[in-house]
């Protein structure tokens, strides 16, 4: 409001002349000017006419109060854009499915000599060794809590402990299983997730210090169909700030394998946590490579499910039409478990679809028909290349014939990540024009922070033709994908990772050793679309034949 100060009226009345003038011409804060709209131009590559810029000047200043109207309403979290990301190619239809095992439960499993050892047994080793009684879900518990907190602050991989609910919960186990109630594998099994997803009860931060003491009275379907299955959360894991790297509001996560490394993003909590047997699993989420990076750093199994498999209700958005969330554990089978209990239509995700699901651990994988990118793994130049070609002779040792296959090509892939950019942009735009975005910790160019505020400078158009783009993409990738039923790539270093979190293809990264720094190193295998069985079958036969799953990083078992 104008409140002059004391003068003569005759100057009242010239200043105040002068604060109307300038209240209504372009000089305002909300206000811009034909100059501001032809300078504008050369953000997006355009030079139109002066006497077009007069003509659209007056069209350009309605859109501005139509965008005022709209931020004058509230969004909450779980409201999804009407435009809605199918990933199906035309004319596609998903492979038939023979539905998920009965989970074998190992009978002659003994607790280990040195209890430490039991931070790096399987889900079917625990399940055997709860059911039989020679350890508590309780006893369990408390022990993995007792890892966490002993090695949190070399790792910095958890954010919350959620101690009182995970021993009141294994107490309420302990008790059914008394009785003969017995809820299956997971039964008593402590796990954790990434900081994204919601806990009634318990702060969820998302790894940013403006949401540091966010707390969201629900529960992620992920999470309730977890603990419904028997599965005891003891930990919110650490989330890179807003779901980017493994940077959060109070430090670093570290990689076990080699603590003056991170652990990467953005699940980097979770990669950390399970590969250190500080819980036997975990959820992660990826929208651009944040299950296959922290799986690949820390050396264990990352399995990234098909575009729409796994409900996101009740974790935080970074791109509506590429965020998955999936199962992070120390092998193919593990997560094969994990991912038969989350997997599944949710009637809060208007996402998730109801294509036949499954895995056959019991399936020939000989049967299976394989594509692997060699001139992608020949023209890698990284540590693991040595270990990558082994992978490529193990395959072939176990009497499979791979086919060389190449990625699409003429496809614009540098334009892509205006989408991710774009919708993320959208999520967070509260925070960003409250000027929230600048507690961030990070504020490098590459930062999120920094990401957000650029994401406001992207045209509609250009967003909606990189995803015709994209339709194109799905396309080709289906005339690839169509006569394989896996391909095999490097985790990183060639543009599958871009192709497959674009079109919504199953990916899961398994460990193939150490490379000669005694780092870990992965590989990749592609599924088609709502086909996560025949990667985890290759995966599982893989990891048979190796052993690689069964490493982990010294000095966690005192």
């Amino acid at each position: 409001m104008y409140q002059p100060t004391k003068r003569t009226p005759l100057t009242f009345i010239f200043s105040l002349l002068t604060f109307l003038l300038i209240t209504s011409c372009s000089s305002s804060k909300n206000e811009f000017s034909k100059k501001d709209v032809k300078r504008s131009q050369k953000l997006i590559g355009l030079d139109f006419d002066k006497k077009y810029i007069d003509t659209l000047y007056p069209y350009l200043k309605r859109n501005k109060e139509g965008f005022d109207t709209l931020r004058k309403y509230t969004l909450e979290n779980d409201v999804i854009p009407a435009v809605r990301f199918d990933p199906l190619p035309l004319n596609f239809t998903p492979k038939a499915q023979a539905g998920f095992p009965e989970w074998e439960i190992p009978v002659d499993v003994q607790l280990p000599n040195k209890k430490a050892d039991l931070a790096f047994y399987s889900i079917p080793q625990l399940a055997s060794l709860i059911k039989s009684c020679k350890i508590s879900s309780l006893e369990l518990t408390e022990f993995f809590i007792a890892r966490l907190k002993k090695y949190n602050p070399v790792l910095e991989c958890t954010i919350t402990i959620t101690e009182e609910m995970a021993l009141e919960q294994a107490k309420l186990l302990d008790a059914e299983l008394a009785t003969g109630n017995y809820r299956g594998i997971l039964h008593g099994i402590p796990y954790g997730v990434k900081d994204l997803m919601a806990v009634e009860g318990y702060k969820t931060t998302w790894g940013a210090e403006p949401y540091r003491d966010q707390q969201i009275e629900m529960t992620a379907t992920v999470v309730d169909r977890l603990q419904a299955a028997g599965g005891v959360l003891v930990a919110k894991l650490v989330s890179g700030s807003l779901a980017r790297g493994d940077v959060w509001f109070d430090g670093k996560t570290k990689n076990p394998w080699d603590t003056t490394q991170g652990a990467t993003g953005s699940s980097a909590g979770s990669g950390s946590a399970t590969s250190a047997g500080l819980v036997p699993f975990a959820l992660g989420t990826e929208t651009l490579g944040s299950i296959t990076s922290p799986s690949n750093r820390n050396g264990i199994t990352g399995l990234r499910p098909t575009y729409g498999r796994v409900s996101r209700h009740g974790v935080m958005s970074l791109s509506w039409s590429m965020d998955k969330v999936g199962p992070m554990a120390r092998s193919a089978e593990d997560c094969a478990i994990v991912y038969s209990v989350i997997t599944g239509k949710d009637p809060m995700d208007g996402m998730t679809t109801e294509y036949p699901d499954g895995f056959e651990p019991q399936k020939n994988y000989k049967s299976l028909r394989i594509g692997y990118l060699k001139k992608d793994i020949e023209k890698d130049t990284s540590l693991s290349k040595d270990n990558l070609e082994k992978a490529l002779k193990t395959f072939e040792e176990m009497g499979l014939t791979l086919t060389e296959v190449e990625l699409p090509k003429d496809v614009p892939y540098n334009s892509f990540d205006v989408i991710l950019r774009a919708e993320a942009g959208a999520f967070f735009d509260d925070m960003v024009r409250a000027e929230e975005v600048d507690k961030m910790v990070e504020q490098t160019q590459r930062s999120r922070a920094n990401s957000l505020r650029q994401a406001r400078f992207i045209p509609a158009v250009e967003y909606i033709q990189a995803n015709r783009h994209r339709q194109v993409l799905i396309e080709k990738m289906q005339v690839i994908m169509k006569d394989y039923d896996v391909l095999i790539s490097p985790t990183f270093g060639n543009k599958q990772l871009i192709i497959t979190n674009l079109t919504g293809h199953p990916v899961i990264a398994i460990p193939t050793g150490l490379d000669k720094e005694k780092h870990p190193t992965s590989i990749t295998l592609v599924g088609n679309l709502y086909d996560e069985a025949s990667i985890l079958l290759l995966a599982k036969a893989f990891q048979d034949q190796t052993g690689f799953d069964e490493m982990h990083p010294e000095g966690y078992t005192d």
